[in-house]
């Protein structure tokens, strides 16, 4: 296992320095709020980031986890009107 092995291209993060290494990366989700990383899409970035350091998981699809849940967590803040609404749906305007 090797949580050194290094991004193709380094994963920009809201804070800080960029994610260079699947310990970068780990380390920053490891310091998000427990209610943020019980996010499915933290949940996935998590196991395709054990799925690379075990060598089971190509890098990209860590690296694409990662930028996926960012993204989500993104979405989720810019629209305050459909956080009440279920998961998957969005609130449909006239």
């Amino acid at each position: 296992m090797s949580w050194d092995r290094p991004f193709a291209q380094p994963v920009p993060l809201p804070a800080g320095a960029p994610a260079r290494t699947l310990r970068n990366a780990a380390d920053y989700i490891r310091n998000l709020p427990q209610s943020e990383r019980d996010r499915q899409e933290w949940r996935l970035a998590v196991q395709m980031l054990i799925d690379a350091a075990e060598d089971r998981g190509p890098m990209l699809f860590a690296r694409m986890g990662i930028i996926r849940a960012l993204e989500a967590g993104v979405e989720s803040t810019s629209n305050p009107e459909n956080q009440d609404l279920p998961a998957g749906r969005v609130e449909e305007r006239p």
